[in-house]
């Protein structure tokens, strides 16, 4: 089989197994070993090692990235009546975790270059949350795609009005903006550990950062049903939100390969940069951000004839996403900002392409070149 004619993966998982050897069956098998399967000695061990990694004063682990949002917004006591603003153009989990504790998400807008939240829609959505009678209460801007969102602008925002802001950055975890590590750029921060993320178990978890010491006890006593000074002495309405050993001790495998695989991801976005600059619109990152590439998304009016050539061939394409939230069935009803025209537009042009580590050089030509055929 020659080099042209290897299949593309659109996340290259075995890659990175290859990679990795035998240290991932060996770390499962410690677990299998000890037999503590929740809360295993991995999972603090985990927790230290990703405070290390970005600087965070507390880590809490949990199962899932919409876990980790939910227990950021019970912990800040967000309920009926509220109004939590997050974007129209994002996965959503953002949406669910605000209408699961029982607040009304109010979607908002996002840029047309960067994908992420605009600091500009937010005035309208704030004046349509007040005339509909909601009392508004937090903002979760999204680091759609790898890249942190202009905290410092919207942590500015939310001070002066009294808002929490609790980055969702399930897509954005290793990232930085100024040198400042995604984990420490809001009071907090939820992150995604789903096998696609550029940091992936091999099944759901998550965790949340913060530096407030009131805010991490809390959010510890929520994962484990509001528990207090023991499992039956429960002080608060929480979930059982536990990350399982299993996959702590996977994911303390990948973390010292982690920061290689964020150079070897932006590598690949170079190239894509350099190579598809002319032909279509490439994803933008604003001074200071250092992203890690959750996905690498073109835009173009040609998108549909783009993804049906890279399918012809053999080549794996995706749509994130087709319909924004306040279009889709479950949200409908939900206020929003008048304008949401990117959002829209956005939907109808996107598409991602293979991004990952190991994504070769002859690949990524072969698929720039159907690129350029399909135009």
């Amino acid at each position: 089989m020659t080099l042209q004619q290897k299949p593309v993966e659109f996340i290259d998982l075995k890659a990175q197994q290859q990679r990795l050897g035998d240290r991932i069956p060996r770390a499962i098998q410690r677990v299998l070993d000890h037999g503590r399967y929740i809360m295993g000695p991995e999972v603090l061990e985990l927790e230290q090692q990703l405070a290390r990694f970005c600087g965070a004063r507390h880590v809490i682990s949990c199962a899932s990235g919409t876990d980790a949002l939910v227990m950021a917004l019970m912990a800040r006591g967000t309920g009926p009546g509220d109004a939590v603003f997050v974007p129209a153009f994002t996965f959503v989990a953002t949406a669910e975790a605000v209408a699961l504790v029982g607040a009304t998400p109010v979607f908002i807008d996002v840029e047309p270059d960067s994908f992420l939240l605009d600091p500009a829609s937010l005035d309208a959505a704030l004046e349509t949350a007040t005339r509909t009678g909601l009392a508004p209460k937090g903002i979760i801007p999204v680091d759609l795609f790898g890249p942190p969102c202009a905290y410092p602008e919207i942590n500015a925002y939310a001070r002066e009005r009294g808002l929490f802001v609790i980055a969702d950055a399930a897509q954005s975890f290793g990232a930085s903006l100024d040198g400042n590590p995604v984990g420490t750029l809001a009071e907090v921060t939820a992150t995604s550990f789903f096998p696609a993320k550029p940091l992936g178990c091999y099944g759901d978890g998550g965790a949340l950062f913060t530096d407030d010491d009131e805010l991490a006890d809390r959010l510890r006593s929520l994962r484990v049903h509001g528990k207090g000074a023991h499992k039956y002495d429960n002080v608060h309405i929480g979930i059982n939100g536990r990350l399982d050993t299993i996959q702590a001790a996977i994911l303390l495998e990948k973390l010292p390969v982690f920061e290689e695989e964020i150079a070897l991801r932006n590598r690949v976005a170079q190239r894509y940069g350099e190579l598809l600059e002319a032909l279509v619109v490439t994803p933008a990152l604003r001074a200071g951000v250092n992203s890690v590439w959750a996905q690498y998304t073109i835009q173009s009016g040609e998108r549909d004839a783009i993804a049906q050539e890279l399918k012809r061939q053999g080549i794996p394409s995706a749509v994130y996403y087709p319909a924004p939230l306040h279009r889709q069935t479950a949200y409908k009803d939900y206020p929003h900002a008048p304008d949401l025209a990117v959002s829209e537009r956005l939907c109808a042009q996107v598409l991602s392409l293979p991004m990952h580590p190991y994504l070769e050089e002859e690949a990524q030509g072969r698929i720039c070149d159907i690129i350029r055929q399909a135009l």
